[in-house]
């Protein structure tokens, strides 16, 4: 199989071009997972896919020198987002024979960054990790942030209210479950945009 990128005439988009475009988010099905008993099933069904949306969510620090544990990872499948609270799951065998598994692609944006904060709860040694900017580059694409690859490329646009909320919350909003759903499955579909396989 060769995998080549499409090229795009549209390399960029203004925020007011965004702003007139309209509202967009994950609709299908959502899985919040909770307890640690039920990452066996969640990951097995994972394995069977060759790539997923992958993103985290931290709650956000507003005090000089305090950093917040990742709370939240988000996989994407086509028809199905995981959302894994990892305050109440922790970092399992299965998760982490994910994490390391070269033969599942998992597809963000400042995927290094959402790599580090998990490994701050336990290391592991990543594999599989695809930085969706590098191949919006190569694409020959002039912006970077999911907000606008979203907007270039899949023709909508996406709330970010819910970004700075706390995501480690006892229960999270309806809100706050849309965005972080729609957030890793925008890169599952960004990637089928600038990916002709």
């Amino acid at each position: 199989m060769t995998i080549r990128t499409v090229k795009f005439d549209t390399v960029t988009i203004t925020n007011e071009d965004i702003n007139l475009l309209p509202l967009g988010a994950y609709e299908g099905e959502v899985i919040l997972v909770s307890q640690p008993e039920e990452l066996s099933s969640v990951f097995e069904e994972i394995a069977s896919h060759a790539r997923v949306g992958f993103d985290t969510e931290t709650k956000p620090v507003f005090v000089k020198g305090h950093r917040n544990k990742v709370a939240l990872m988000q996989i994407a499948l086509p028809s199905k987002v995981f959302l894994i609270r990892l305050k109440t799951t922790g970092i399992t065998p299965e998760m982490i024979d994910f994490l390391q598994n070269e033969n599942i692609q998992k597809i963000g944006v400042g995927i290094r960054d959402d790599i580090k904060a998990v490994q701050t709860l336990k290391r592991f040694k990543p594999a599989g990790f695809v930085e969706l900017t590098d191949l919006t580059k190569q694409a020959g694409l002039e912006v970077e942030s999911v907000k606008k690859l979203t907007a270039l490329l899949l023709g909508f646009r996406i709330s970010k209210s819910a970004q700075t909320s706390n995501w480690e919350a006892e229960n999270l909003d309806p809100k706050q479950i849309s965005y972080a759903a729609t957030d890793a499955w925008v890169c599952l579909k960004i990637w089928h945009a600038i990916i002709k396989d």
